[in-house]
């Protein structure tokens, strides 16, 4: 690896949920290029760790560093340019349905600072050829697939050339043809691009086929499995 500053950084850090610590002592780096899986079943806080990563959810205890930005009393007016250096993508897609394909775009680009409308267009048109999207352009969110609305909500978080996509559940809507052509999507992107990814998932079959590091959340712990180590499922569903 030739870059060993890790993009995403905790040491001993307690993850919350709400005001209830649902992890205790979390230590975890995420580095360029890599795929990492977070599993676990419900309530576990899998989902907390994303919401730390993102600043969505405080870091009081413990260190926090992503992006060049700690998470330790990260000031609400950072917290944008952080998010800016990554790309989220959620389990229900989260577009905007009053608007095309290409304007849910847009609007992202003007909402993080793109002013040239040359420049966003060409942007757009990137982003949608990275993902097969581009016949879709004008299309409404409603007219696409689940599959499909993916695809778009994959190229909103590839706009601003993420170091990591943060990915919650991404296949979790989809049929497993559909999860398929996504994380066939996800792993072409981490190798050419070498964008990090961080995936949320229950899913034994895609960790299976497409090999990344893999963090399990159990009683009250995340760690790292080793090469091989059988992660029993029926903790994780």
């Amino acid at each position: 690896m030739e870059d060993n500053t890790p993009i995403i950084s905790f040491r001993d850090a307690d993850i919350l949920n709400g005001e209830a610590t649902v992890i205790y002592g979390l230590d975890m780096d995420v580095y360029p290029s890599d795929f990492v899986y977070v599993v676990g079943k419900v309530g576990t806080g899998k989902t907390s760790i994303i919401r730390t990563i993102i600043a969505e959810n405080p870091l009081v205890k413990g260190s926090g560093e992503v992006c060049g930005y700690r998470l330790n009393g990260i000031k609400d007016r950072d917290i944008p340019y952080l998010r800016r250096k990554m790309g989220v993508v959620f389990q229900d897609f989260q577009l905007l349905m009053d608007r095309t394909v290409e304007d849910n775009l847009s609007f992202v680009l003007k909402a993080t600072g793109w002013k040239d409308e040359e420049k966003i267009s060409e942007r757009i048109l990137s982003v949608l050829e990275a993902v097969g999207m581009t016949s879709k352009a004008h299309k409404m969110p409603y007219q696409l697939s689940g599959g499909e609305q993916q695809r778009i909500a994959i190229a909103r978080a590839l706009l601003n050339e993420p170091e990591v996509i943060i990915a919650d559940e991404p296949t979790g809507n989809l049929d497993n043809e559909t999860a398929d052509g996504i994380m066939q999507l996800l792993t072409r992107i981490n190798i050419e691009k070498g964008t990090a990814i961080v995936m949320v998932t229950h899913n034994r079959q895609i960790f299976e086929k497409y090999p990344g590091r893999v963090m399990v959340c159990k009683d009250e712990t995340c760690s790292e499995q080793a090469m091989g180590e059988i992660i029993d499922l029926e903790l994780t569903i």
